[in-house]
């Protein structure tokens, strides 16, 4: 168990004058404590000796008084050394874990679930702030007012004391039971929690689809199995933690029979004073906590350790994308020049792109074609690194990508992916998210090149209106038009576009691609679509297919090949723009609308079969 909490020495090693601090008071009022019954036997003692007045028990009600003042003194003081120090170990340890979540590259977040590491850096982390700190103190406590409280016992009447603890190595026994039984039941707990989080936070991101196709009850049924088993799982615990913390109190009341019988026969023999016989029962109800916080120690260190090791393998995981020790600290400029590219996804059976050589001019347009699945994102995400080529693959301005530092190397790119993400704030801090201290004309140009400037009356408070969560209230085009002025407003050195504009009208695609073309002179653009009125403006287009090249030149050398892929995509979508012109008095967003409508049934049905293979 405690192997675990190797990760937490040096948060512990920071805070050990706060624990030490916080030790000592603990001791002072376990200390105070076991000097009380003391105090009570002579008060006793003297009440039941015959010749009683009420002077005599002052003394003692005054040093029980000054006792009771330093335990609450000394009980404010542990509190406020421990628990802070627990407190900003949880603060430090969510830190420590979302930063290294965040240096992660992809495939670790196909493997783990978003649910699963929110459950993770929430839950966990605050069942490992209660182990670092009431976990602790109970410890701590137990240790030492077991010992002192045991030790008082012998110092009052041994031969007793030998009888009543005999129910003790039953009850250490049971707690070391508890303790297993714990820790797989947490462990249990906590998994079914992560998977609980993972289905809420699905539902609630894909509300949409799950509105349009009518599936609240399947996504609530879903829910309330793994609800149901969570319960079911905590219910395990709490029968366990129902049958301990009785049956502790059973033994510790079994103590209490000895000392009744022992203790009686022992104060009828002259043996022991009414006094001693009062104290040695206020002892034994004192060490009742000692024995009950034995179980709960070992229940929260046991939840402790389970939470621990849920962090610690994230923690152990090491990022599959790292920057050398010595690497280049300079924003990558010059040319970009591909040779022999071969990548295959962990765990999958064929590569996602082979052999692919391709060499792009600084300041040129390389257009990419090809059917769903054949590589074109993949491409993309090697250039920044966010997926590892390797080395001697990849290079620009005639240094391998793999020599530059991660932070450089991305900061050349602006990337528009095929899933348009926006965070639930206003559009303009969505525009200004990679850039923002650009100024109001900047901004206005960013706006007008991607087409946003038409929907502004739409919005109901202009640039400051809340998009909501992922950008819920806007149109798929909207989207991507927000998308690809953030890109812009970053002013990168390399745009990547990866079907960018796949939900925006051919007139406004239009427009964005003229106003495109004239941002980007000198500046190095690489556009992915399925449309060729998008890719004809490009300097060079390769067509790829399963991971490969199977084309490449200028639009009217693709065009002239009839016989290609290329001219045959071009001239199924000259017949489909012939047969469905938009009409005149259409806005944009109601086009978008439209072809949104259209994507979407064009990906569900066997015209995309016929159209890409």
């Amino acid at each position: 168990m405690f192997k675990e909490y190797t990760t937490l020495l040096p948060h512990l090693r920071s805070y050990r004058y706060r624990y030490v601090g916080g030790i000592l008071c603990l001791i002072i009022v376990d200390a105070s404590q076991v000097l009380i019954p003391r105090y009570i036997q002579m008060a006793i003692d003297r009440i039941t000796s015959g010749t009683f007045v009420f002077t005599d028990i002052i003394s003692p009600l005054i040093h029980m008084l000054s006792l009771a003042l330093l335990i609450s003194i000394g009980r404010f003081f542990w509190r406020y050394f421990i628990n802070i120090a627990s407190r900003r170990i949880e603060a430090e340890m969510r830190d420590r874990l979302f930063s290294h979540i965040l240096s992660m590259s992809g495939n670790f977040f196909r493997k783990n679930t978003t649910g699963d590491l929110m459950a993770r850096a929430t839950n966990d982390i605050s069942t490992i702030r209660q182990a670092t700190g009431m976990g602790f103190v109970s410890l701590i406590d137990g240790i030492f007012m077991t010992g002192m409280i045991i030790a008082a016992m012998f110092a009052n009447n041994s031969a007793v004391a030998a009888w009543i603890i005999l129910p003790l190595p039953l009850i250490t026994a049971l707690i070391l039971l508890f303790g297993r039984i714990v820790g797989k039941l947490f462990k249990k707990i906590q998994d079914i929690y992560g998977h609980l989080s993972d289905i809420a936070q699905e539902s609630l991101s894909g509300i949409r689809i799950v509105k349009s196709f009518v599936k609240e009850d399947y996504f609530f049924k879903k829910f309330s199995i793994a609800n149901t088993e969570y319960k079911n799982a905590i219910m395990d615990l709490v029968k366990t933690s129902g049958f301990f913390f009785p049956f502790i109190t059973f033994l510790s009341g079994l103590s209490t029979v000895l000392l009744i019988l022992f203790g009686g026969r022992a104060s009828i023999r002259n043996k022991m004073t009414p006094g001693s016989i009062i104290a040695m029962l206020s002892y034994l109800e004192m060490l009742v906590w000692p024995l009950m916080s034995a179980g709960f120690t070992v229940n929260i260190m046991q939840r402790g350790a389970a939470s621990l090791k849920r962090i610690n393998e994230i923690l152990r995981t090491e990022p599959e994308i790292k920057e050398s020790s010595n690497c280049l600290k300079q924003i990558p400029r010059g040319n970009i020049d591909i040779k022999k590219l071969n990548y295959i996804y962990p765990g999958a059976q064929k590569p996602a792109l082979k052999d692919i050589s391709v060499y792009i001019h600084e300041g040129s347009m390389l257009g990419i074609l090809g059917k769903v699945g054949s590589g074109k994102s993949t491409l993309l995400k090697i250039l920044p690194r966010m997926l590892e080529p390797g080395e001697g693959h990849v290079f620009i301005g005639n240094i391998d990508i793999c020599f530059y530092g991660l932070s450089e190397l991305r900061s050349a790119f602006g990337m528009v992916p095929q899933e348009s993400f926006l965070f639930s704030d206003s559009i303009r801090q969505n525009i200004l998210f990679s850039a923002d201290n650009i100024s109001p004309e900047r901004f206005e140009a960013i706006t007008r090149i991607s087409g946003l400037d038409h929907d502004y009356q739409l919005f109901p408070n202009g640039w400051e209106t809340i998009v909501g969560e992922r950008g819920i209230t806007l149109s798929g085009g909207q989207k991507q038009r927000i998308a690809l002025a953030r890109a812009l407003a970053a002013d990168p050195y390399i745009l990547l576009l990866d079907d960018a504009l796949s939900a925006v009208d051919a007139e406004t695609e239009e427009h964005i691609l003229s106003s495109l073309i004239d941002e980007r002179k000198g500046k190095t653009t690489i556009i992915v679509s399925h449309r060729i009125s998008t890719l004809r403006n490009a300097d060079h287009i390769i067509v790829l297919d399963n991971g490969e090249i199977i084309q490449q030149g200028s639009h009217e050398e693709l065009i002239a090949d009839s016989e290609g892929f290329y001219a045959r995509i071009a001239a199924l979508q000259q017949l489909e723009q012939q047969a469905s012109i938009p009409s005149i008095g259409d806005s944009i967003s109601q086009r978008e609308t439209q072809v949104e409508q259209k994507s979407l049934a064009h990906d569900a049905s066997v015209s995309e079969e016929t159209i890409y293979g």
